[in-house]
């Protein structure tokens, strides 16, 4: 049998942590302990999404679904509630269900090998002057002059900047190519195209 098809009849056809059944794709734990159900879930895009934080944390509806799937019989299961309780750690609902929760010395060596609950929490996401978050590869737009410094260059309002990428380490600057110069841009003076 398929591991999709063990991991929908372990589930019944629905998210294992908030029992959505639309848009579910298989999500393999990291880091893989074996390959199997064991080590896999069968999720919601949404929840994949913001477990791998590619969207913003929805604390209302993790408030609403973590309290429930930290109780699942599943290891598994258990692993990831743990983890994204702990994103929400500085929140009430999240530190009180933490507090009661319980994994076996083997589940919680697993659930820590990520380092997710060392962090704030925070995710820092690389966001135009309107919010929009970016990603490697998007195009956007000046929305202001810029004096390029180091260089003659003066890049215009409206200026299209193609295939931008994301410094790694700062949230508030692209790179981009202004004729052919490769420069950093603020976020702040850009919209996504």
């Amino acid at each position: 049998m398929k591991l999709e098809d063990l991991l929908r009849k372990r589930s019944g056809n629905a998210c294992e942590l908030s029992g959505a059944t639309e848009s579910l794709v298989v999500y393999e734990v990291p880091p893989v302990k074996n390959n199997g159900a064991d080590s896999s879930i069968l999720i919601s895009e949404k929840c994949l999404n913001q477990i791998e934080k590619k969207e913003e944390l929805d604390a209302a509806f993790w408030e609403s679904v973590l309290p429930g799937s930290m109780w699942s019989e599943v290891p598994v299961v258990q692993v990831v509630s743990w983890r994204m309780l702990n994103r929400f750690r500085n929140e009430s609902w999240a530190s009180d269900a933490l507090d009661m929760m319980y994994l076996d010395d083997e589940n919680l060596e697993w659930a820590k090998a990520t380092g997710d609950h060392t962090g704030d929490g925070e995710i820092l996401f690389h966001k135009d002057s309107n919010g929009h978050i970016l990603q490697n590869g998007d195009s956007v737009t000046l929305i202001k002059d810029l004096d390029v410094k180091g260089s003659t260059l003066n890049a215009k309002i409206g200026t299209a900047v193609r295939n931008i990428r994301l410094v790694h380490d700062n949230h508030e600057q692209i790179e981009g190519k202004i004729e052919g110069q490769a420069i950093v841009i603020l976020t702040k003076y850009v919209k996504k195209q």
